[in-house]
């Protein structure tokens, strides 16, 4: 187990005060792809935004790795969180600017373990493990939606996390470029041993995963 939530509650203050969260309590194991399914509206992403500390404003606890998140300082959090955290989104969110493999390059350059030369090695195999290594010099706007989402999942991998959290990733793509995807996905869980939990709306996905977690107005339904 590489994550523990417990008693999770959530509450939206504006416009009105709402519970989006209502005690839920879960845990990821190593190796996993579990899908988180719901209609909108019924609190997955909230969770997802939890469960990969990017909000520590609830009450309940969590812990990633045997650690407290609600322990860490506000200096501690953005380090851990991009030592051993990976995301994926509905959108790449690659910088226009910036090649492929700058951006993949990114989020390892920022945790400063490894010199400028070994993270463009790093980057440069997962390019190519995702295919889309021939496009590494060129500027990320100039990809299709199905490489640029390649490529985010080759920058959700660069630091090497154990945990990757994907907020509705095929949710911009059709229907060849979803299966791509969670294909990928299902591959990174089966060979690299990582913990993926995405938040989906697509039967193909969460029918597929190896754990599917359903949710209906901000609790899990068992």
């Amino acid at each position: 187990m590489i994550l523990e939530a417990k008693h999770i509650n959530k509450f939206f203050l504006a416009p009105e005060k709402q519970q989006v969260l209502k005690n839920v309590s879960l845990s990821l194991n190593t190796g996993e792809l579990v899908s988180v399914y719901g209609e909108s509206g019924s609190g997955k992403s909230t969770l997802l935004y939890i469960l990969s500390t990017l909000d520590i404003d609830f009450s309940g606890g969590l812990e990633i790795y045997g650690q407290n998140i609600k322990e860490l300082s506000s200096q501690e959090l953005p380090d851990f969180r991009n030592k051993h955290i990976g995301f994926v989104y509905q959108f790449h969110y690659l910088l226009p600017e910036f090649t492929v493999l700058q951006n993949v390059m990114l989020p390892a350059m920022k945790l400063n373990k490894k010199n400028k030369e070994e993270v463009r090695d790093d980057a440069l195999v997962l390019l190519d493990e995702l295919g889309v290594k021939e496009y590494a010099k060129r500027p990320s706007y100039k990809l299709s939606g199905g490489q640029q989402q390649r490529v985010a999942i080759a920058r959700a991998l660069i630091n090497d996390p154990s945990l990757i959290i994907a907020d509705e990733p095929t949710g911009n793509l059709d229907q060849k470029n979803s299966a791509l995807i969670f294909e990928l996905l299902s591959e990174i869980t089966n060979y690299k041993n990582k913990t993926i939990v995405v938040a989906t709306h697509d039967s193909k996905i969460y029918k597929n995963s190896h754990r599917t977690i359903e949710m209906i107005d901000g609790v899990i339904r068992l």
